[in-house]
């Protein structure tokens, strides 16, 4: 038996065949028929100011549930155009982003028509694929297809352009069927000659690390990963943005590594004698590509669902496709099994007490006075933010900062730009965040620079009863630009300074709750405050714009200083 439906309420019903729970969107005429359907659909629509912040949410969303997150931009040209920081970011995330564009009717194309532009070339580069649909009766398939792909190993956005006379025109259509019977429903593991290898390898290490990645937090692969930790005894680092992938209390927890980790987690990848990359790249952040950050002579076991990412930067003694959970898993069997194996026992001991060393240090270096310093902030934030909260972060100074200074006690707590180091992604992203999980405290860290650029997204937060803390840590300035210009430019300042309102009051004029900071002290209680509210609420923290620091070195030797 066939239905009669229009593309656009086909469209809709395939998104409620998926579960989709949350559209997150902007209105537009290119559309209409979607928005129709929606109405009265049990799908919830979160209507958005901007496409580029309601595709950061549909990011954060997906991140935090496990599920494809969905972004709706009504308008076909400049609606469709906003989507592309949203998707290059989601990309670089290998966040399962499904978004949907109005695209003009097919009979204007290449015609210079009203807000025409070339979508399908448009969106190619920055998702894993992109569709146009062709006729309504195929729109239920294309949208199948969309959900397949983006939450197909490795997982990433997609692109649906829907053409105003596809969504309007009438088609019959069968029942939508659920997505059981064409998805994969299993992954890859490892050869058994290789674990027995890889284990011979990693048990006669005198100096082991694995390296967690997305691979083990993506997956909430933690346990497999923790307990093959424990039966070696050897020290997990997490690759970088990735804190949360073990838990900060587990005592082989050595941090976030590479050039904007800690000290202890550095050094242990740099004079290990064999490292078990587990489900990372070793890519640009963890690296930035020199054996600067990795030791030359390690011998590196890598663990990757992609397989083309296995030995793409450094060279492998052993390279394995697979699930890293799954792989881990199969090594913690393998190494349970061998009779003769080294003892890393004196490499970890000596880990954990510089580990202990370098947290009490931490914490006893914090600059407590005012004007407030970013150690002093990070302190607090420590000490006042629940176990329990998912943190988001922007990219800058401050949070690039922030981000190896916080506690992250639970996987799947911390969420940032990663590789694309995306300023104005953290409080949109939290929105998502806390839509995927509403009993959740979600804080989301910002500069003021980035808070500027997407706060009409308070009134979103207001309108839909998103009740996240955005932590605004307002230093009046562009700060890693112009740490830069300090550092290597002579001073030269230019476009490094940023006037800003005040943003407590600012939200309390979109009706949200707004609380001020200007000393130290005054910090834990505004955050406890904001938790507390029970509205969306903003809290402006002043930190010392003389508080710089200059995160890209490397990029900058060519000038001294």
């Amino acid at each position: 038996m066939t239905t009669p439906m229009s593309g656009g309420q086909a469209a809709v019903a395939a998104l409620e065949a998926e579960d989709v729970s949350h559209v997150f969107g902007l209105i537009g005429s290119a559309t209409m028929e979607m928005f129709d359907a929606l109405y009265d659909s049990p799908i919830k629509m979160i209507g958005v100011h901007d496409e580029r912040t309601g595709t950061h949410m549909a990011d954060g969303f997906a991140r935090a549930s496990g599920r494809a997150g969905v972004v709706l931009a009504g308008q076909n040209g400049p609606g469709a155009t906003n989507l592309i920081t949203g998707l290059s970011q989601a990309k670089a995330a290998f966040s399962p982003v499904v978004s949907i564009a109005g695209m003009l009717a097919q009979g204007h194309i290449y015609r210079d028509a009203f807000q025409e532009v070339d979508q399908q070339a448009l969106f190619t580069p920055v998702t894993k694929k992109t569709w146009t649909a062709p006729s309504a009766d195929r729109v239920p398939e294309l949208f199948r297809e969309a959900f397949r792909t983006a939450l197909s190993p490795r997982q990433g956005p997609v692109q649906l352009n829907l053409p105003r006379d596809v969504l309007a025109a009438q088609a019959d259509f069968t029942p939508l069927q659920k997505p059981i019977g064409y998805r994969n429903q299993s992954v890859p593991a490892a050869q058994a000659a290789d674990i027995i290898a890889a284990a011979k390898m990693l048990s006669s290490a005198h100096q082991p690390v694995i390296i967690a990645g997305g691979g083990i937090k993506n997956t909430r692969g933690h346990e497999a990963a923790i307990a093959l930790a424990e039966a070696l005894n050897c020290p997990i680092v997490t690759s970088p943005g990735h804190g949360d992938a073990i838990p900060f209390g587990h005592p082989l927890n050595a941090g976030q590594m590479g050039p904007r980790g800690n000290a202890v987690a550095s050094r242990l990848v740099k004079e290990a004698d064999v490292i078990l990359a587990l489900g990372t790249r070793l890519g640009f952040n963890a690296t930035f590509y020199t054996y600067d950050n990795i030791n030359r002579d390690a011998k590196i076991i890598q663990v990757e669902l992609e397989p083309t990412a296995i030995g793409r930067f450094f060279p492998v003694a052993m390279g394995i496709w697979a699930d890293a959970p799954t792989c881990a898993r199969q090594l913690l069997d393998a190494v349970s099994q061998l009779a003769d194996r080294a003892k890393a026992d004196a490499w970890t001991r000596d880990f954990q007490a510089k580990r202990q060393a370098f947290l009490t240090k931490r914490d006893a270096d914090a600059i407590m006075t005012n004007p407030m310093q970013p150690s002093g902030l990070f302190k607090t934030l420590r000490e006042v933010l629940p176990h329990n909260a998912a943190i988001t972060m922007d990219a800058g100074t401050l949070c690039l900062q922030a981000t190896d200074a916080l506690n992250y006690w639970s996987p799947g707590s911390l969420f940032t730009p990663l590789d694309f180091g995306l300023v104005g992604f953290s409080m949109a992203c939290g929105m998502g965040v806390k839509c995927a999980q509403p009993g959740r405290p979600v804080v989301s860290l910002m500069g003021d620079g980035g808070f500027g650029m997407t706060v009409s997204e308070l009134s979103t937060a207001v309108d839909h009863g998103i009740n996240t803390v955005t932590v605004v840590m307002n230093n009046k300035c562009w700060g890693a630009e112009k740490a830069y210009q300090r550092d290597f430019f002579n001073g030269r300042y230019i476009g490094a300074d940023v006037s800003s309102p005040p943003f407590d009051k600012l939200a309390e004029l979109y009706g949200a709750a707004g609380f001020k900071a200007d000393k130290l002290h005054e910090v834990g209680p505004a955050i406890e405050a904001a938790l507390a509210c029970g509205k969306p609420a903003v809290v402006d923290v002043a930190v010392d714009p003389s508080a710089l620091y200059s995160f890209r070195r490397d990029s900058f030797k060519h000038r001294g200083g």
